[in-house]
């Protein structure tokens, strides 16, 4: 497990701590759960962003019509 140190202003710090307690973890299972989120985000973008180069824009727009025609029901 690696270490991290990072500088923020004060407000910040506190008001991330605040947010911990109020989930009752601490301030670095919080920045855990934040930093998971942030890599989650990035991967599911560059995975959307490969499909959508390998993918065929006309079947991809007749899903999206599929979806909005399901949608109306």
């Amino acid at each position: 497990m690696s270490t991290l140190t990072i500088r923020m202003p004060d407000d910040k710090h506190h008001r991330l701590r605040q947010l911990a307690e109020s989930k009752g973890i601490s301030v670095n299972k919080l920045i855990e759960e934040l930093s998971t989120i942030a890599l989650t985000e990035f991967d599911t973008y560059n995975r959307f962003k490969l499909r959508a180069a390998q993918g065929d824009r006309q079947e991809g727009l007749r899903l999206l019509d599929k979806l909005d025609k399901l949608d109306d029901v």
